[in-house]
């Protein structure tokens, strides 16, 4: 089947989104229960901003942020030791053909925008950014 114009390269589907959303929802409302099996999770709130599914609708790639941001790298294999349960208690919620085995990693998306947000006003890179942009006025007015 061929794609549409929107479905470029690395850009994914509307059912990959409808589907990440479903999970996403799933997993949020289990952890809002307290319906984790891991000690390591206990008294651990967590956010969940973005499942990626892949285009086969087979491997979900669960964003997480423990509130606080602390301990994240013991949080994360936690989750990732009880990755199955957590397909089962969404299998139970949701009717697919397959259920997407769980991956979980650490969304860093706020760290990487703060980091480049840094790097952007540093003294060399602003100078660089203000003579681009006397550049590009000066092919303007010619």
């Amino acid at each position: 089947m061929a794609k549409s114009m929107g479905e470029g390269a690395g850009m994914p589907s509307q059912r990959q989104l409808r589907v990440g959303e479903l999970v996403r929802k799933e997993l949020s409302d289990i952890f809002t229960r307290g319906q984790l099996s891991d000690p390591d999770l206990d008294g651990v709130i967590l956010t969940i901003p973005e499942v990626r599914m892949t285009p086969d609708l087979r491997l979900a790639t669960c964003l997480v942020m423990p509130l606080g941001g602390q301990n994240t790298d013991k949080v994360v294999k936690a989750l990732n030791r009880s990755a199955k349960y957590f397909r089962g208690q969404v299998s139970r919620k949701l009717t697919m053909k397959y259920m997407p085995d769980l991956r979980f990693i650490l969304d860093t998306r706020f760290d990487d925008d703060d980091r480049i947000g840094t790097l952007l006003m540093q003294p060399e890179v602003k100078r660089d950014l203000d003579a681009g942009a006397e550049d590009t006025a000066d092919d303007q007015d010619d």
